[in-house]
């Protein structure tokens, strides 16, 4: 088959085929250059290309250089598309970016130690090249765009759900939190719904491994949030008492919460490469797993960092009027109805013996919850052990 490109003259190339045909035309080259508008040295070049290739001669040859010491060689781009499967078939990201840095993770173990790692260019071409590059339409760019981003970690968490189906088609609830700064998630929880009790607990979760935040955004579900519809949800009070200011997205507008969005996505991806969970209990120990090895992945966003590096490196962000993070606890209520929070007995009612209760303590400042009711909210007097109930 001929090449793509510009052959010669149709009339050039019916007088070069038939001097040099298997029975040899005779004929007056120079007159028919002449005629032609061809020199004879060009003439008589073709003439060997003809007699040389066939039809193929007429055809300019390719102008790519005869080696290239700056393309990867055929078995590191083995590598290149090893890494881009195995992050696939795992649920991952798997674009350049991810790969670049799961080759510089194991650069030991796959790349040689005298070449430099691909950059990013490289490796898209090395895909494209493979058939491997998932091609989007460029978008138009927007007139105004604007990322944001908190500088303190517990600054801002963004909290939503999104839907599951188990193995047998129930229809159940992720709750998803994540860390506006650091994107780290805060909490992966299994749920029946997204309603007011899982919402609460879930917070509970994140709070306990984080500290409390000074703000939490969400949607508009009624689980979290109903001040878009004049009345405040039990999950905003509970925020307004520890003194964690709510903030609900404007309704239609998703992108508000994006940094959770794309969350989702990832975990969603993840999952789809994970057997069906049949109850929440596997579903639960499924983004137990996910949570943990998210955390410690590295990402682009995070300049090489994983999500826990980014949080830890703080500064640590607290609720107005606290001084420092609090911390979250859980603790039975005895039959005298109290709890006990280290050497001190706070009293909550002997109506609450037997129950369990939420305890947020930030330095002396603690604020109990049992479901959803506040029952107190004291500073411990270190000048008595019992802190009884005010009358």
């Amino acid at each position: 088959m001929a090449r793509d490109g510009v052959a010669v003259d149709a009339r050039f190339a019916a007088a070069v085929a038939a001097y040099a045909g298997p029975d040899g035309e005779r004929m007056n080259v120079a007159a028919t250059c002449r005629a032609l508008k061809v020199s004879r040295k060009r003439f008589y070049k073709y003439v060997r290309r003809f007699e040389a290739i066939g039809v193929e001669g007429f055809y300019p040859d390719s102008r790519r250089p005869r080696s290239s010491p700056t393309r990867l060689p055929g078995e590191l781009e083995d590598v290149l598309v090893m890494l881009r499967k195995q992050e696939a078939d795992a649920g991952w990201d798997y674009g350049a970016d991810a790969i670049a840095m799961r080759l510089e993770e194991r650069r030991d173990e796959l790349w040689p130690p005298e070449r430099k790692l691909p950059s990013r260019t490289t490796i898209n071409r090395v895909l494209d090249a493979r058939g491997l590059l998932a091609k989007t339409p460029r978008r138009r760019p927007r007139r105004r765009y604007r990322r944001f981003a908190r500088s303190h970690v517990n600054a801002l968490w963004q909290f939503d759900g999104f839907p599951y189906r188990l193995a047998d088609h129930r229809c159940v609830v992720v709750l998803h939190l994540t860390d506006d700064c650091s994107r780290v998630d805060l909490a992966l929880q299994a749920a029946r719904s997204e309603n007011g009790e899982d919402v609460w607990a879930t917070f509970c979760v994140a709070v306990s491994r984080y500290g409390l935040p000074a703000q939490v955004l969400t949607d508009n579900g009624s689980g979290f949030s109903g001040r878009r519809r004049g009345w405040s949800s039990p999950f905003e009070r509970r925020l307004g008492e520890l003194g964690v200011h709510p903030i609900s997205a404007r309704v239609g507008h998703p992108q508000t919460c994006g940094k959770n969005e794309r969350a989702h996505q990832r975990v969603q991806k993840w999952l789809a490469r994970q057997p069906r969970a049949r109850t929440l209990a596997e579903l639960q120990e499924l983004l137990d797993t996910y949570r943990v090895a998210y955390n410690h992945r590295r990402n682009r966003v995070l300049d090489g960092l994983t999500p826990q590096q980014r949080f830890d490196l703080g500064p640590l962000a607290v609720p107005s009027g606290h001084h420092e993070p609090t911390h979250l606890s859980h603790h039975p209520v005895a039959h005298q109805g109290n709890i006990g929070l280290g050497q001190i007995l706070i009293g909550l009612g002997r109506r609450h013996a037997g129950k369990t209760a939420t305890v947020f303590r930030t330095g002396d400042h603690v604020v109990i919850f049992i479901k959803d009711e506040l029952v107190r909210d004291l500073a411990i007097d270190h000048t008595r052990r019992y802190q009884p109930q005010d009358r």
